[in-house]
């Protein structure tokens, strides 16, 4: 149940301490705004920013700002000291999805039993998505499995569209 093209907008943010500055390339985020293309979401921008708190909601709040129906991060989802992004998103939900993270990571959970790990947060606020995925290209793959399958019809909810009319 993929969003049809061009229906949805999507921001990619990216916390990286390393990506940011410039020590290795942003592998997973640019996986993932070329995924969200395949999806037919019209990626309005990726940024790459520390794993600081500040950055991290800085970026957030700004793609509510700007009406972006989707927004999906990448990385600082496990549990060094770094690993911020669900403690910066947290006070951005106003509808927690928990459904959503616990089918990424039984999705995953065979090939990495690792990934149960993940502290990722979901939710809606307002009619924006807000989606916390791993920072490695294979938890990136997963996720976009779980985005193709429940964004598009979440989306579509805080929209308003009746799906009995579809």
């Amino acid at each position: 149940m993929g969003a049809r093209l061009n229906r949805y907008s999507a921001k990619v943010i990216t916390a990286s301490n390393r990506a940011s500055a410039g020590i290795y390339a942003d592998l997973s985020g640019t996986n993932l705004a070329d995924g969200l293309r395949d999806l037919g979401y019209s990626v309005i921008g990726i940024v790459v920013v520390a794993d600081e708190i500040e950055s991290i909601a800085f970026e957030i709040s700004r793609a509510l700002e700007s009406g972006i129906d989707l927004i999906v991060t990448t990385g600082g989802t496990g549990l060094s000291p770094l690993d911020v992004t669900p403690e910066a998103t947290a006070p951005f939900i106003e509808k927690l999805i928990p459904g959503f993270s616990e089918a990424l990571r039984a999705n995953s959970r065979v090939a990495i039993p690792t990934t149960d790990l993940t502290r990722g947060l979901v939710g809606t606020n307002g009619t924006s998505l807000i989606i916390n995925l791993p920072g490695s290209p294979g938890g990136v793959r997963d996720g976009l499995v779980i985005i193709a399958s429940l964004a598009g019809h979440i989306l579509d909810q805080t929209h308003g569209i009746d799906h009995l009319q579809k």
